[in-house]
């Protein structure tokens, strides 16, 4: 097999080097900046989902299990839990039996199964849902809770209050 050389590889390495690698490395570049902002939009959606569908009530606002009604059961601090994103939808979809943590996924038990149980009415201890949430509307609460809470431990800074209080600032004067 003959090896190419000659004056046009010089050229072709000058204009990979040049223009091409550049142009490539701009690409990059806005396929990532375009993925982060829908990323964000996707962590603003699941929190919006998470303040109206009564995450909060069981869990707190910040999801540290200070819940905001005392009537409500009191939910998981997910600050500080291990569960991965197949877990958190599981649980969010299927909820817990026996738990207060109630199925979110209006086909749940119905049609399509959870927790090992076969198909047909939801357990009788399951607590009750304030509202069902679509599939998208779950995903995007586990895209919100993998960004800003799963792993960010017990202490609440101030920017994640006022990313959470957003349209009240004021309620974050005493976090630091």
């Amino acid at each position: 097999m003959k090896k190419y050389s000659g004056p046009n590889l010089d050229r072709d390495h000058f204009f990979f080097r040049r223009c091409a690698a550049p142009l490539l490395a701009i690409g990059f570049l806005v396929q990532a900046s375009a993925a982060h902002t829908q990323s964000d939009e996707r962590v603003k959606a699941g929190l919006m989902t998470w303040r109206s569908s009564g995450c909060a009530d069981c869990h707190g606002a910040f999801a540290d299990g200070d819940k905001q009604r005392d009537e409500a059961p009191t939910g998981a601090n997910l600050r500080t839990t291990r569960l991965d994103a197949a877990a958190l939808k599981q649980t969010i979809s299927c909820g817990r039996p026996g738990t207060g943590m109630p199925a979110f996924d209006e086909g749940a038990y119905k049609v399509r199964a959870c927790n090992g149980q076969p198909l047909g009415p939801p357990p009788s201890d399951l607590y009750p849902t304030p509202r069902t949430l679509t599939p998208d509307e779950i995903d995007a609460v586990v895209t919100y809770l993998q960004a800003r809470v799963i792993g960010k431990g017990r202490t609440i800074t101030k920017a994640e209050c006022l990313f959470y209080y957003s349209d009240q600032p004021e309620w974050c004067d005493d976090y630091k």
